[in-house]
């Protein structure tokens, strides 16, 4: 078998939705800025009323056999880079020798250790591993070891959701009736609003603990938008309401913060992160500083499934625990559900964006009384339904 194409397709499609897919924004590293903080959230073309237009780009390599392995949701650079620089590499090439190809794409780009370049690997990666699971006629986590289990809970991410507490409360009793026991918020307050800052996020986490209960886990992401001195504030002031953990609350970078707040947080306060960080050796540095409680590499960004097996060694042999980053639930669903329950104790679905990210497809993953059951499909489970496409466009190098 061998690769006879590689291309990065658009495809268009509406979805239905009673209101703006995002209420409201994401709280990003910029925010110090005042001209950044004024933007709104994310917007989606209204194509009719309550329906909306989403665009998802998609990464297919093709064999010579048929097989198509794909993987979803690339940013423009990646489909740049994975069309101009990846693909002379793929053609002709075995796509069942996975280690040997992610070697060859990883010497080809000494640049390409991280960042854009490591997340177009990365995607090609998991394509690949798609491929391979068609082949053999089963699902990507039987390949790799599983299943461990028939079933992972899964906890529930807000991103999008508006933080108004009327809906605060209204979406926390409404995702735990669907059987969620962790949910996630994503405060857009930060250090430049000080202690009121504080005080907002208090008020966030309060308004779901009280429509939640106190058997449901509440996480908190701050998106890498914080200091050492809001995050401890927080944590202070929301110790009482049992806060899971705070996530990636400093700039990825910041390693001597993070041992700050290893140092001064509270009992029982910990600190998750780690979706920006790329490949085993990036992954054995940050292992090293020993700076979080709670690991959270995506395959999508930090080299793919080959890679996050690797990665998932290191934190198992040093006596971690990780959940996959949410970019790819499909990617995320082959390693949790071949790993040990020990290591993955569940998964993260992002209610506002898997159904989005998810649409086109003809067998999305979906979390069924807050947990999700073990892939049948070979593969990845990719395979986009024609019939959910509006129109399509080849996209990347001379084709964009």
């Amino acid at each position: 078998m061998r690769v006879t194409d590689v291309t990065c397709v658009e495809y268009v499609s509406h979805v239905e939705a009673p209101e703006p897919i995002f209420a409201d924004r994401l709280r990003r590293p910029t925010d110090v800025y005042p001209e950044f903080r004024a933007r709104g959230p994310q917007t989606f073309r209204e194509v009719a009323s309550g329906r909306y237009e989403i665009r998802s780009v998609f990464l297919h390599v093709d064999t010579d056999t048929g097989l198509r392995g794909s993987t979803a949701q690339l940013s423009p650079e990646q489909a740049f880079i994975v069309s101009t620089v990846l693909r002379p590499l793929l053609l002709g090439a075995d796509p069942l020798a996975t280690e040997r190809l992610w070697d060859v794409l990883y010497r080809s780009a000494i640049h390409g250790r991280a960042g854009a370049g490591m997340t177009a690997l990365s995607a090609v990666d998991c394509a690949l591993w798609d491929i391979r699971g068609q082949h053999l006629g089963v699902p990507a986590h039987v390949l790799l070891g599983g299943p461990t289990r028939s079933e992972i809970p899964a906890y529930a991410s807000t991103l999008g959701d508006s933080l108004e507490p009327e809906h605060v409360a209204a979406r926390t009793r409404e995702l735990v009736a669907q059987g969620f026991a962790g949910l996630k918020w994503f405060p857009r307050w930060g250090p430049e609003d000080g202690a009121a800052g504080v005080e907002s996020v208090v008020e966030l986490v309060g308004t779901v603990r009280d429509a939640a209960g106190d058997g449901v886990a509440i996480m908190l992401d701050a998106w890498s938008g914080w200091d050492v001195p809001f995050t401890l504030e927080v944590a202070r002031a929301t110790r009482d309401q049992g806060v899971a953990w705070i996530e990636e609350p400093l700039l990825a970078d910041q390693l001597e913060g993070y041992r700050t707040l290893r140092r001064r947080l509270p009992d029982g306060v910990r600190i998750a992160g780690g979706e920006h960080e790329y490949t085993r050796w990036g992954y054995r540095e940050l292992l090293a500083a020993d700076v979080l409680d709670l690991h959270q590499p995506d395959p999508h960004w930090a080299g793919g499934i080959s890679e996050l097996t690797k990665i998932m060694a290191l934190i198992s042999a040093a006596g971690g625990q990780l959940v996959p980053h949410g970019q790819s639930l499909q990617c995320n669903a082959a390693l949790s559900f071949a790993a040990s329950p020990a290591l993955v104790p569940q998964m993260e679905y992002l209610a506002r964006l898997m159904p989005m990210y998810q649409h086109v497809l003809r067998e999305p993953v979906v979390p069924v009384g807050g947990v999700i059951a073990a892939p049948t499909a070979p593969g990845l489970g990719m395979t986009v339904d024609p019939a959910k496409v509006v129109s399509s466009r080849v996209i990347g190098g001379d084709a964009a």
